[in-house]
């Protein structure tokens, strides 16, 4: 018999007057999240330009899965666009200082065909796993994640205290697989993404009693070290 979930520590989820110590995550659909610094940098991941809310942001990350992760003409206006695979056989290596926000990445292969678990045929570093160091929080992105990650990327990762997990179950990882990932970094906060047709409960059931459950009818939440939850928690914003 299933345990019930714990009840979740409240999250904030002021839309305005953010305060100093406050990151707010907005899901924008698809696998774009925007993360909104207290310093005032707006930060969005796998842009393609298609999942737009609020105004233009600052950085965008890319990943080249499919063409709904990124995009090789985006707006002028952005002022930094960073790309989560190099150029030639060098792999992609981010490590920026943007206004209050420091912005790394791990590297990750990736299928050529989606749907050929064979390990032949990868793409070697084609995908970026983006770690975004703000307000004293640790905020991953897994982006389009295809394979398991060894022991050395668990520790370029290293701990974080967000992390947005593609559920798919087919296109990245199966849900078994993105699962057992999710349960390893063990972070506060999981925010689901990429989800197509995917129950939301297949996810939840594979997770684990150790998380509480939380969904949510905003498409935002604030957040700050001082108010993780003090359990693991998914929380489903509306848009997911």
């Amino acid at each position: 018999m299933a345990r019930a979930p714990r009840a979740p520590t409240p999250v904030s989820l002021r839309l305005a007057d953010t305060k100093a110590d406050e990151v707010t995550i907005t899901c924008g659909g698809h696998s774009t999240y925007y993360i909104d610094t207290p310093g005032g940098v707006r930060i969005a991941t796998d842009w393609s330009g298609a999942y737009r809310t609020g105004r233009l942001p600052d950085v965008v990350t890319m990943n080249r899965a499919h063409s709904t992760h990124y995009t090789l003409f985006p707006d002028p206006a952005i002022k930094y666009v960073l790309h989560g695979w190099g150029d030639g056989d060098q792999p992609a290596k981010i490590s920026e200082h943007i206004g209050d926000v420091y912005i790394r990445n791990v590297t990750t292969d990736i299928r050529r065909n989606f749907f050929d678990d064979s390990g032949t045929n990868m793409i070697k570093d084609g995908n970026s796993i983006f770690i975004f160091e703000v307000a004293g929080l640790c905020i991953g992105h897994l982006g389009h994640l295809h394979v398991r990650l060894s022991d050395s990327q668990f520790a370029a990762i290293g701990r974080l205290d967000i992390v947005m997990v593609p559920i798919d179950g087919g296109y990245t990882m199966s849900l078994d697989g993105m699962s057992d990932i999710t349960k390893r970094l063990r972070s506060s906060v999981v925010l689901p993404m990429h989800r197509f047709a995917t129950p939301l409960e297949e996810f939840v059931e594979r997770i684990g009693p150790d998380f509480t459950i939380d969904t949510r009818t905003e498409r935002a939440l604030t957040i700050s070290r001082e108010t993780l939850p003090s359990a693991p928690t998914v929380i489903i914003l509306s848009g997911v």
